[in-house]
């Protein structure tokens, strides 16, 4: 409704703005913001020059396929290549190393491997040198069982036992150890002999304890042995 009231002017009447007795209008709605402002940037959020930064919801490094793809995930270990076994090397090789000591078969098979070659490579290297004459564990046989009773003075047991390691067949050992002379008891009197002077001031049974022990060391059996100690010493104390 509206009123007219006196203006004191010329007697006229001015309108007068209504009074509504109801609720006030709504305010105008605020800026988005500003509830944010007010309480404060959330979790998580940073501040930058009044700007309200959320971190980015890309996760670092990606998924697994992205990975591997990008090469994160690929081992790149690789196997060092491999150079192929010079076999006429390793065959020059072993012609100078029987150059200068006696091989049996298996002491050869042995050192051709060492050098590289596969057991099979090697077994057909080592058939190659049999048939030129170069491997004849015969011929070894035999230079070790001279070798033994002219320069060592060892007895059998001694000699085959040093057979057995040298990698040579039990036959052939045991043909090379049947032209040896049936002579251990000689040959183990004549090395008591030569221990026996430094053993003779020491007590008696100490003395035939001890170079026993060295007579079987070399391969003399144990009858053998006791009767060229017991002989020797007593020749040295003789002697004075």
């Amino acid at each position: 409704m509206v009123r007219f009231v006196e203006s004191g002017g010329e007697g006229g009447l001015a309108p007068v703005i209504p009074l509504f007795t109801g609720s006030t209008p709504d305010a105008p709605p605020a800026h988005p913001s500003a509830g944010r402002a007010a309480r404060g940037p959330s979790a998580g959020t940073t501040m930058t020059s009044g700007r309200v930064e959320r971190p980015s919801s890309r996760r670092r490094g990606g998924s697994s396929a992205a990975n591997v793809e990008n090469g994160a995930d690929i081992d790149t270990d690789t196997e060092t290549a491999t150079h192929p076994v010079d076999a006429a090397g390793v065959e020059r090789a072993l012609l100078r190393r029987l150059g200068a000591r006696g091989l049996s078969v298996r002491e050869a098979e042995a050192f051709v491997v060492s050098r590289g070659l596969s057991r099979e490579a090697a077994a057909e290297l080592v058939a190659v040198f049999c048939e030129r004459g170069y491997l004849d564990d015969g011929r070894l046989a035999e230079q070790v069982v001279w070798s033994g009773v002219a320069r060592k003075s060892e007895g059998r047991r001694a000699i085959a036992r040093r057979l057995a390691q040298r990698g040579v067949e039990r036959d052939v050992a045991d043909a090379a150890l049947a032209e040896m002379p049936d002579d251990d008891d000689e040959r183990a009197l004549e090395f008591a002999r030569g221990k026996a002077r430094s053993l003779a001031r020491l007590d008696h049974d100490v003395a035939l304890r001890r170079l026993a022990g060295q007579l079987a060391r070399r391969g003399f059996g144990g009858s053998s042995a006791l009767t060229a100690a017991r002989t020797a010493l007593q020749e040295a104390r003789e002697l004075g």
